[in-house]
């Protein structure tokens, strides 16, 4: 029997469709004049792209940005508003396959700079393309929200290393010894 290309996928698909539709309903609420309670929620989707990207390869990593683009679109089409839906999809899109691209290229080098260098990169993309796309025009404080999500975004991927070598260290058999 022959095993689908997603089959070992689901749990990444799961995790970035859960992380982007709540991050989309989440936007709605600002916390403060600075922040929503989406600049929370969605720094996790670069950590689910980083360790795919690492485990599975930049391919498999594109399927689930793919993936849950098309679920979370959807999704939030309903849970959110389509212009929220639309921004969301569009700015996730260029971030996630920015940031696969840049951690494939630096990935042989230390442990922490490829997940760090490339969400940083794709929260910068992702940042300007959503606020842009959600909330210019309207009489929300977008550009100050934007900057305090990136913000948030920036202080996430520092955080995020360390779940990032925890999933590595539990998915990677541990180096033989020598002898």
């Amino acid at each position: 029997m022959r095993k689908s290309p997603f089959a070992s996928l689901w749990a990444p698909i799961a995790a970035m469709t859960l992380v982007v539709v709540a991050s989309n309903w989440l936007v709605q609420y600002p916390i403060n004049d600075v922040l929503t309670w989406g600049a929370i929620t969605y720094p996790f989707s670069f950590l689910v792209t980083d360790i795919t990207t690492r485990l599975q390869g930049p391919d498999r990593a594109r399927r689930v940005v793919w993936v849950g683009f098309a679920l979370a679109v959807l999704l939030s089409v309903w849970l959110a508003t389509p212009r929220i839906a639309l921004a969301s999809g569009t700015a996730f899109l260029a971030g996630q396959l920015l940031d696969i691209r840049v951690f494939q290229r630096l990935r042989a080098g230390s442990w922490w700079r490829a997940p760090l260098v490339s969400s940083t990169m794709g929260s910068v993309v992702d940042t300007a393309i959503f606020f842009s796309l959600a909330f210019a025009g309207t009489d929300l404080p977008w550009v100050t929200l934007a900057l305090g999500d990136l913000g948030v975004k920036l202080l996430l991927a520092v955080l995020a290393l360390a779940p990032f070598r925890a999933a590595l260290a539990l998915a990677l058999p541990a180096p033989r010894a020598a002898g």
